[in-house]
């Protein structure tokens, strides 16, 4: 079995703190610690889309726009092979309006001509800062991208979801089917966040990514994570199902093959019922 992702990211992220990465960008610099260049933000301050006033300015302590976050992670068969079976992967720390809805781009600048350079170092994927990295403006002219993936990865670590599910007996199997309520139900009552589940599969019913969504109070590098209770995102109603479709056509055994057949490596199978 190969090494944790969960301990490749905290090794990751350890490092990207000794190492100068910007220097098309701020020339020579000396080694950045995530997030101590964070501002000074009140414990009480408003959390993010619960303002009652019209937002007016930039704030570095309130989080507008984008101020619905969701941590998403893949179950993804791909990196499994020869790899830690009980990792999910960190797909990206996304900024939703508070509406649920998203721009693809919020501006253009800061501009990285490496940035390819800097994530492949990394091992990033390069979207994951095309649109949620440049969402979120507060971060200081050339340290945003390390503060993004640090915090990022700060969060993704307290999350769990392997062993979320795993306590009620729901692990990935090529037989296996699991009811979509107790799914769900691993999650209810949980201070962790808002929940949404997207399923894949010919019959959408192939757990393949959870979202956790949060709102923040206070800065995005030293704010607090408050779990979200509106999942109804942009008119999309994912909090009653996720995506996870209720099987097609056939017989429990045929549907069981299709599922079966799509899978090249064992996963989380869902019957909506």
């Amino acid at each position: 079995m190969g090494p944790s992702l969960r301990a490749l990211v905290s090794y990751a992220s350890n490092l990207i703190a000794q190492f100068p990465v910007f220097d098309n960008y701020l020339g020579d610099v000396s080694p950045y610690e995530p997030l101590s260049g964070a501002p000074s933000c009140p414990f009480d301050g408003p959390v993010s889309c619960q303002n009652n006033t019209p937002v007016t300015g930039d704030s570095c302590c309130f989080v507008h726009p984008g101020g619905r976050m969701l941590l998403a992670q893949f179950w993804d068969e791909e990196v499994h092979v020869g790899g830690a079976e009980e990792d999910w992967t960190l797909r990206g720390l996304w900024p939703d309006l508070c509406d649920g809805t998203y721009a693809q781009y919020c501006h253009h600048t800061p501009h990285y001509t490496n940035i390819t350079a800097i994530l492949r170092h990394y091992a990033r994927d390069l979207h994951q800062h095309a649109r949620p990295g440049l969402l979120r403006a507060q971060h200081a002219p050339g340290v945003e991208v390390v503060d993004y993936y640090a915090r990022a990865a700060a969060l993704y670590r307290t999350l769990d979801t392997h062993r979320a599910l795993a306590r009620a007996r729901i692990v990935p199997s090529a037989t296996a089917r699991y009811a979509l309520a107790d799914v769900r139900g691993r999650w209810s009552g949980s201070a962790a966040a808002g929940v949404v589940l997207r399923c894949a599969g010919r019959a959408r019913d192939v757990l393949r990514e959870v979202r956790y969504v949060y709102l923040l109070r206070g800065s995005l590098q030293t704010g607090v994570f408050v779990p979200a209770q509106d999942l109804d995102l942009g008119g999309r109603r994912r909090d009653d199902g996720g995506e996870c479709q209720e099987q097609g056509g056939g017989s429990e055994g045929e549907r069981r093959s299709r599922i079966n057949a799509e899978q090249r490596s064992p996963a989380i199978a869902a019957d909506r019922r």
